[in-house]
């Protein structure tokens, strides 16, 4: 029981200074103390001070950097805040240093909570470690003094630190595992591809013992992966009666950051069984939440690389888009301007030739009116002010416009133009929004014949019949809108970027055919209004290519039979 406890300090968010005559050595610890976030001594009492010459009294009020020092003071006074935040005792072996002398010690710290507020303070109980404990045998039957690994951990937490790359990070924490721990193999893995999957991204290995850098484990073949990813802490275990790795002994460990997983860390024995030291535990341990740190950091920078090339992409696509597209409107622009002015100038010989004068104005009327529009959607659906009225629309009379509207200009190009529709006994009818339905088959059509130099156009309709949940409904299945052409198709490498905006093929080609290279972006972003979606599809160049995409259904309809 504690003993002279001054008032002034009953109630205070203070933790008692040796002068208020505690007994410490009744709590029967051979080291005691107390410290606030900043690492000032507020009490100190050690059964061993004076054969060290170290007075208890002199250490009250100064601070851990001043007198009794730790080795590694980043690390330590690191420990005291992350035990005040989390409110968590912890464990740590720390080599503390007076004057000329070493002080290898085993630790506890633990927060002090006060009645109210955060705690600022912490109480520190500990020994000083015995030879035994200093020079634990590790699986090599070398002697490693069990301090020397908070060195270790500063050195490779700090080579660490240095990179941003995430490749370079998780090889080399493998590497300096592997090495300190004289290990059969250490590894990274990382969970992020497919649900109870692991993929080991980093690996160090004896030279006698087969890589197995690649490959993938399952949660439910090595259930110590996830209960790694369960706990905080390391799962060691001496003795495995069977591994797809053949490793007899292994010591894993999950990283994290804010509290979510990242990686894990793998340690394996492969050549016989292990007994993992509590140091050795201890170490991978601390090393795990430096790791976990230096991986978040690295994935948020590749993230900002690559929002920042994505972003310089964006805009040299934009200012080709402003170039090219400045161009088109120019044209029909100066085409409407040529050919009024020749009216007015009375250049027209006979009322037939003003009329076609009147006529090729109001074509290039129509085709500036056409990009306009082009520009106005994308604006409206970037800002996100594109509304639909969408309605129930029989599929047949839809495609019959489309056929009335565009078969002329496939003929004119004299290439085959037909509509495959789909096989039904009853009248299909679709969710959606008529104009911008049909906007988008005569999009994807117009775009077909502006591609395609001979052979011809195929649309083609189809009913799938699966259920969808859709807005405000669900609906019983969609339709399959393909629209193919035997055109000049698309490299395979650029078909992922097709409903980009602004993204055009190439420039030659832009200026060739024309367009705002807006279409199939406005198509898509359409599509997806009405709860469908969309694709590209090209066997290459000069081998034509396939847009499709789905619409829902009301009601299925009565299929024939063959």
């Amino acid at each position: 029981m504690f003993t002279g406890l001054n008032s002034e300090h009953s109630n205070s968010n203070t933790a008692p200074t040796v002068t208020d005559s505690i007994s410490w050595q009744n709590l029967g610890a051979e080291l005691v103390f107390t410290q606030d976030n900043s690492g000032k001594y507020i009490s100190f009492w050690w059964a061993k001070a004076q054969e060290y010459d170290l007075d208890n009294q002199e250490l009250v009020g100064s601070s851990y950097k001043d007198i009794f020092t730790p080795l590694d003071k980043e690390a330590y006074i690191s420990k005291v805040r992350r035990v005040l935040k989390r409110r968590i005792p912890e464990q740590c072996y720390c080599l503390f240093q007076y004057q000329e002398q070493s002080f290898p010690l085993e630790l506890i710290i633990s927060p002090i909570l006060p009645p109210k507020g955060e705690p600022r303070t912490v109480l520190v109980m500990g020994h000083l470690l015995n030879e035994t404990e200093v020079f634990p045998l590790s699986s090599s039957n070398s002697p490693i003094p069990i301090y020397s690994y908070q060195k270790i951990l500063t050195q490779i937490a700090r080579k660490i630190r240095r990179s941003l790359n995430l490749e370079t990070i998780w090889q080399q924490t493998v590497d300096s595992l592997g090495e300190v721990l004289s290990v059969s193999r250490c590894l990274i893995l990382s969970h992020d591809l497919k649900p109870h999957k692991l993929k080991v991204q980093a690996e160090y290995h004896q030279p006698e013992i087969s890589s197995i850098l690649g490959s993938t484990f399952d949660w439910e073949t090595e259930p110590y992966f996830e209960q790694a990813l369960s706990s905080t802490k390391p799962i060691a275990l001496n003795r495995l009666a069977s591994s797809s790795s053949d490793s007899k002994s292994v010591l894993v460990v999950s990283t994290s950051y804010n509290n979510e997983s990242n990686a894990i860390i793998c340690l394996q024995q492969c050549d016989r069984d292990r007994r993992w030291t509590t140091a050795e535990i201890e170490l991978v341990k601390e090393l795990a939440e430096h790791i976990g740190t230096a991986i978040a950091h690295a994935k948020l920078y590749q993230e900002l690389e690559l929002a920042s090339i994505q972003a310089e992409e964006a805009s040299r696509l934009k200012s080709d888009f402003l170039a090219n597209t400045s161009h088109e409107l120019r044209t029909p622009l100066n085409s409407i301007l040529g050919f009024l002015k020749l009216l007015l100038e009375g250049m027209a010989d006979n009322p037939e030739e003003q009329r076609e004068f009147i006529q090729e104005a109001y074509k290039s009327s129509i085709h500036l009116l056409n990009l306009i529009n082009d520009i106005l959607d994308i604006a409206k659906i970037e800002a996100g002010k594109m509304e639909l009225e969408l309605t129930e629309i029989e599929l047949n009379e839809l495609l019959q416009d489309v056929d009335n509207l565009i078969r002329t200009q496939a003929e004119q190009k004299n290439l085959s133009f037909q509509i495959k529709y789909p096989a039904t006994l009853t009248p299909l009818t679709v969710y959606g929004n008529y104009q911008r339905l049909l906007q988008i088959i005569l999009n994807l059509v117009g775009n077909a014949i502006k591609f395609t130099h001979e052979g011809g156009i195929v649309i083609t309709a189809e009913v799938i019949p699966k259920k969808t949940l859709g807005k405000p409904q669900e609906f019983p299945g969609m339709v399959k809108i393909s629209v193919a052409d035997t055109g000049i198709g698309v490299s395979l490498e650029k078909q992922d970027k097709l409903f980009e905006n602004f993204f055009q093929i190439d420039g030659s080609r832009t200026k060739s055919y024309g367009g705002t290279g807006l279409g199939l972006a406005i198509s898509q972003k359409l599509v997806e209004a009405m709860g469908g979606t969309t694709s590209f599809y090209s066997m290459g160049e000069g081998l034509g290519s396939t847009v499709t995409f789905t619409v829902p259904i009301t009601h299925l309809p009565v299929m024939k039979t063959v």
